[in-house]
């Protein structure tokens, strides 16, 4: 007589988080907060307007938790990695999609040429050779350059060392005080073939590590005539020494649209011009739709050419 044998069937035994998950796993719950939370780090000596300006570049840290998780053997901090690749992939995913589409009306140009550019001629030349029908210019100190768009140019309007040139038709074109005791903004009514809009040219103040008050008390200045400004149609071009990702940009947008992420491809970087990492340039609207955007290295400037394409009307 045969008997059976009984089987007993044991679960397979869980390992316990030992002290070699510890590094991978803490390292990538860091990035992942920092990444989610960064917008509550201080402001303290421009610590929060840093981390913001070049936070998509934090998403490569997860390269070296990775290999803390290969150098410990961690599967828990191996799989502890997905935490901070998902939310940087849903802050940021977006942004590497193609978007906008459809045919511009107005094509709108700004270019820091750079006070200390050896060659601003030629920057101007590889900026006109884009087509734009508007060219925002700031840190203009070359008389050959400012001739080179006048010649190009059939109006423009220049205040202080920054100008805008049209092949439009310009009026009520005035000075935008910022508070720093000498012009670098303006502003100007273009009429374009589809419709009036108003256009601002402006370069903030300045930004240093630690010291971002310039930019702070200009950026405010700036805002708070953008929303006294009740032209239908408001375009702002210039270098404001504000990223796209950078909190205090909050002021200007909303209530404006940035060209970049409503009708580009990638973050748009601009600065500095030989490796770009974050986006000063700005190109903003309202009462516009923008069908594509793009930056151009016009060379010779420590900044790149922001561009887009608008409508004015549909």
């Amino acid at each position: 007589m045969s008997g059976r044998v009984a089987v007993r069937r044991t679960a397979p035994r869980r390992r316990p988080v030992g002290l070699r998950d510890v590094p991978a796993v803490l390292a990538a719950l860091l990035v992942t907060v920092l990444l989610a939370g960064h917008r509550l780090v201080p402001d303290g000596h421009g610590a929060g307007t840093a981390l913001d300006s070049f936070l998509p570049w934090f998403g490569l840290l997860v390269v070296p938790v990775a290999l803390l998780a290969l150098a410990t053997r961690s599967r828990l901090g191996a799989l502890a990695l997905l935490l901070p690749v998902v939310v940087w992939a849903g802050m940021f995913g977006p942004v590497l999609l193609p978007r906008g589409g459809g045919d511009g009306q107005l094509r709108a140009a700004t270019q820091n040429l750079d006070a200390a550019n050896p060659d601003p001629t030629s920057t101007v030349r590889r900026l006109v050779a884009l087509h734009p029908d508007l060219v925002a210019v700031q840190e203009l100190a070359n008389d050959d350059a400012a001739r080179l768009l006048d010649d190009t140019y059939p109006h423009q309007l220049r205040v202080g060392t920054v100008g805008l040139w049209s092949r439009y038709p310009m009026g009520d074109g005035a000075p935008v005080d910022l508070g720093l005791g000498w012009n670098r903004a303006l502003r100007a009514d273009v009429d374009t073939d589809h419709g009036q809009v108003r256009v601002y040219v402006a370069h903030l103040g300045s930004i240093r590590p630690g010291a971002d008050g310039s930019r702070d008390r200009t950026l405010t200045r700036l805002a708070d005539s953008v929303r006294a400004d009740r032209s239908p149609r408001l375009l702002l071009l210039g270098d404001l020494n504000t990223a796209t990702t950078d909190r205090a940009l909050g002021q200007l947008s909303p209530p404006l649209t940035d060209a970049q992420r409503a009708a580009g491809s990638g973050f748009g970087f601009t600065w500095p011009a030989r490796f770009p990492m974050t986006r000063p340039d700005q190109v903003l609207y309202r009462g516009l739709s923008a069908t594509d955007a793009s930056v151009a290295d016009t060379g010779g400037s420590d900044h790149r050419a922001a561009l887009a394409d608008l409508r004015v009307a549909d």
